[in-house]
């Protein structure tokens, strides 16, 4: 029998609401009893794709993030996607140190951090029409009850 939920939140891509996107997302995986490292993790890659959104994606003009997350069983699946400029260039744009913003002493490394952090990394983007970032991670299956969250 599969255990599955799924939860969509919207909220503006402003930098205040990235704390926001890592508790909201802490709270959904907490039920599968993650270990602090994979928690550490999702809210990481989350935050990335989220401050990504926020700079690049909309380049201080106003909009909206869209996160939905889905865990079936031990897979969490999170789609961060915003609605701005989008990426001419994805996979140069996922070259670690790569960053059109150097001038904000951007480091170029959110993509490498999400790739790094989750087990799968997905991003389609389209030109005026914006970005979706998917994570996909396994939680909460380690042996043993170390480490865990409560």
């Amino acid at each position: 029998m599969s255990n599955t939920n799924e939860m969509l939140v919207e909220f503006d891509a402003v930098g205040e609401n990235e704390g926001f996107a890592r508790v909201v997302i802490a709270a959904f995986v907490s039920r599968v009893n993650p270990t602090l490292e994979e928690m550490s993790d999702i809210k990481v890659a989350v935050s990335e794709a989220v401050t990504n959104a926020i700079i690049h994606g909309y380049e201080g003009t106003t909009g909206r993030i869209r996160i939905f997350a889905k865990m079936n069983d031990s897979q969490l699946t999170v789609r961060v996607t915003d609605f701005g400029k989008g990426m001419a260039d994805i996979q140069q744009a996922m070259e670690p140190l790569f960053t059109t913003k150097p001038e904000e002493e951007r480091s170029g490394m959110g993509f490498s951090f999400m790739e790094a952090f989750t087990d799968e990394l997905n991003v389609e983007s389209k030109p005026g029409e914006g970005t979706t970032v998917t994570m996909a991670k396994v939680m909460g299956v380690q042996n043993g009850p170390n480490n865990r969250v409560n």
